[in-house]
């Protein structure tokens, strides 16, 4: 569950290193934002010479956070930090970045982000 200027570390080699989150792309004012959802972001910290520079505003999906998500099954899911993998371009469900770091979560994959979910070192 993150909201708006929530700072959220970049979890792909796009260049990108730490994000803040600055809206959610087609839902208005929704105030909070969860697991396998789609949000704007403004990059705050980049490595030089990488593919996104500082400033830069992307769409982004979250792949992990720390506050804890209910399963259907009853079980919860909840990680370290909060991550998202940049997103090539606003309706395209591909990431900017040819490698994904660290686990991702399984709401990822069940929303269509299935090359993001094919680059990851696991999912849980």
């Amino acid at each position: 569950m993150l909201q708006i200027r929530t700072i959220l570390t970049v979890a792909d080699n796009s260049g990108a290193k730490k994000v803040s989150m600055i809206g959610m792309t087609k839902k208005g004012n929704r105030t909070y934002a969860y697991l396998g959802e789609v949000i704007n972001v403004a990059v705050k910290e980049a490595i030089p010479y990488g593919q996104v520079k500082k400033g830069d505003v992307l769409p982004a999906v979250i792949v992990r956070t720390h506050k804890e998500k209910r399963r259907a099954d009853g079980s919860y899911i909840r990680f370290d930090d909060n991550a998202c993998v940049i997103l090539a371009g606003p309706d395209v469900k591909d990431p900017k970045g040819t490698r994904v770091f660290g686990p991702i979560a399984k709401e990822v994959k069940d929303n269509g982000f299935s090359k993001i979910a094919s680059l990851a070192e696991e999912i849980y």
